[in-house]
Formats: C-alpha cells, sequence, structure tokens
C-alpha cells in the first residue's frame, strides 16, 4: 500500500500517512527504524508494509526492496 507523508516528527520517528484512498494512517518509530531511512519529507511518497495482523511494520520508500 501507498501513501503521502503528511506528517512526521524526526524526535519520536512517528508520522501520519495519507493514503492513495484519502484515509490518514499513522506509523509508529518501529515501523521507521525498520525502514533504515533517516528522515521523510512532508509530501514524499512511501509505501507502507502490514504483517498478517495489519500491524504497520514499515515505511520505506516506493524504489526500496
Amino acid at each position: 500500500m501507498q501513501g503521502t507523508v503528511a506528517t512526521f516528527d524526526g524526535a519520536t520517528r512517528t508520522g501520519t500517512l495519507l493514503l492513495d484512498d484519502g484515509t490518514e494512517l499513522s506509523f509508529p518509530a518501529p515501523a521507521f527504524d525498520a525502514s533504515g531511512l533517516r528522515l521523510l519529507r512532508l509530501g514524499q511518497r512511501v509505501r507502507v508494509d502490514r504483517d498478517t495482523a495489519g500491524a504497520i511494520v514499515r515505511v520505506t520508500l516506493p524504489t526500496m526492496d
């Protein structure tokens, strides 16, 4: 699933995304930490990976595998 960064707090490493369907989705620090990224910019396009329970486990750039 993909979306656009709506908010990002570098101190807490948390933020919210605006998904393509218009839904706002928050992501926790561990999901950001799993990406290997150092920061996100507002408006940046990202991909969200979820576990089988639906929890967000990673936020990455669409071009990353």
